[in-house]
């Protein structure tokens, strides 16, 4: 009898949603006998370039919702968060590629990378825009790696797999072929899983 199929995780480090849903999926998964693999994302192409969107916090009305939101999801949880939704966004490539190049090279380690640079980035508050800033978070072999072009073309692939696959925001699951989006879609998630959809 074949294991059922990973839940594909797609997420971008600058979005506040998706540090949250990282802290939960490997849980969720565990619960119905499901690993996770972890996929890196770009919103800045997805809603930006593609969508032709605002990115959320400067979308009139929506930003300071989505901000009390946040921070209010935070409280709720008693998530560490020193960086503030407001606070200026991060150039995520430097995160992206290293996260790409983990996924491909070293899969086995590739939540514990996500936790360390999403901890960094929104619990710590720390830039993480350069491949030189990843160094103390992750060590020199993934510094580097994040600044060389195999992980920039993994990357790539793995921004043109999301966008033809119709994922757009972070954090997005996709279940068998189901694609969930937003942290508040996971109760969906778990029902789905334990009844094995409708």
């Amino acid at each position: 009898m074949t294991a059922p199929a990973p839940l594909d995780f797609h997420f971008d480090f600058i979005s506040p949603y998706g540090y949250f849903a990282s802290l939960r999926i490997e849980d969720l998964a565990a619960r119905h006998g499901r690993t996770v693999r972890w996929h890196p994302m770009l919103l800045g192409v997805s809603v930006m370039k593609v969508m032709g969107l605002k990115p959320l916090l400067d979308t009139p009305l929506k930003g300071p919702y989505t901000e009390r939101d946040v921070l209010r999801y935070a409280r709720e949880h008693r998530v560490p968060m020193q960086r503030q939704p407001a606070d200026p966004v991060m150039q995520p490539l430097a995160c992206a590629r290293a996260m790409a190049w983990v996924a491909a090279h070293q899969p086995q380690r590739a939540a514990e990378v996500a936790h360390r640079m999403y901890a960094a980035y929104w619990g710590q508050g720390l830039d993480l825009s350069t491949p030189q800033s990843l160094a103390p978070v992750l060590g020199a072999e993934l510094a580097e790696a994040a600044a060389g072009e195999d992980a920039a073309r993994l990357l790539r692939a793995e921004v043109d797999a999301a966008l033809a696959a119709g994922i757009f925001g972070s954090p997005t699951v996709v279940v068998d072929g189901e694609p969930f989006w937003g942290i508040d879609k996971f109760e969906q998630i778990e029902r789905w899983l334990a009844t094995g959809g409708w």
